[in-house]
């Protein structure tokens, strides 16, 4: 049984989505329990989780005898099956877990996961759709945008900023997108200062509101 106030995570629903948070947290160090009623998808995750058993997360007996109102936090990983999603989470929310992670698939699904107690609604597959767009239609290396119109990108360096300071350079005045870094194949990221000298073949960690960081990369 888990004990209060520490890092470990239930997650139900153990698909392609939920799978890959189990094992990411369970590499980070955390411990982690997995449920999932399927029983293939059980005994596949057995060998590779804390511990992987097969249950019905929406019966709250089921949840207080696997220990679940002691994890501070759970991820809901269903998502091809709402009306199951969505009283999974309700139960969560009935034997006192406070903080729920939930997969929504779509914008409807993710309402009523808020709704009845989910604190974090994940859209994974509009989510990737959207910034592999942005890499493929613009020239960005990677890409992350944030809810409130606020991006990181990092890009390549522009040529016309090789070699100078990026006091000189002027990102921030003539594009409105502030360089967090300068990074070169196979050496220690560097934070950025003004006098930073921009290096040929280097990648440009930048910031800044969603669209002046892509019209800054549609440039580079």
């Amino acid at each position: 049984m888990a004990e209060e106030h520490n890092d470990n995570v239930v997650v139900i629903g153990l698909g392609r989505f939920g799978g890959q948070v189990a094992a990411s947290l369970q590499n980070l160090g955390h411990e982690v329990l997995g449920i999932d009623s399927d029983p293939r998808i059980v005994q596949d995750w057995s060998d590779r989780l804390t511990q992987v058993v097969e249950a019905d997360a929406t019966d709250t007996d089921t949840l207080h005898q696997l220990g679940v109102p002691d994890f501070p936090r759970a991820v809901v990983g269903i998502g091809t099956n709402l009306e199951t999603s969505v009283l999974t989470v309700l139960t969560l929310v009935e034997v006192g877990v406070h903080e729920i992670w939930a997969k929504a698939t779509s914008v409807k699904h993710g309402k009523i996961l808020r709704q009845v107690g989910a604190k974090h609604v994940i859209y994974p597959e509009a989510e990737m759709g959207e910034r592999v767009a942005h890499l493929l239609t613009g020239r960005m290396l990677d890409y992350i945008e944030f809810d409130d119109g606020f991006a990181i990108a990092k890009v390549r360096a522009p040529g016309e900023a090789v070699g100078r300071s990026l006091a000189d350079v002027g990102l921030r005045t003539r594009w409105g997108v502030t360089v967090v870094g300068v990074k070169l194949p196979g050496q220690d990221f560097t934070y950025a200062r003004p006098d930073t000298v921009v290096p040929k073949g280097c990648i440009l960690i930048v910031a800044g509101d969603t669209k002046k960081v892509e019209n800054f990369a549609a440039k580079t």
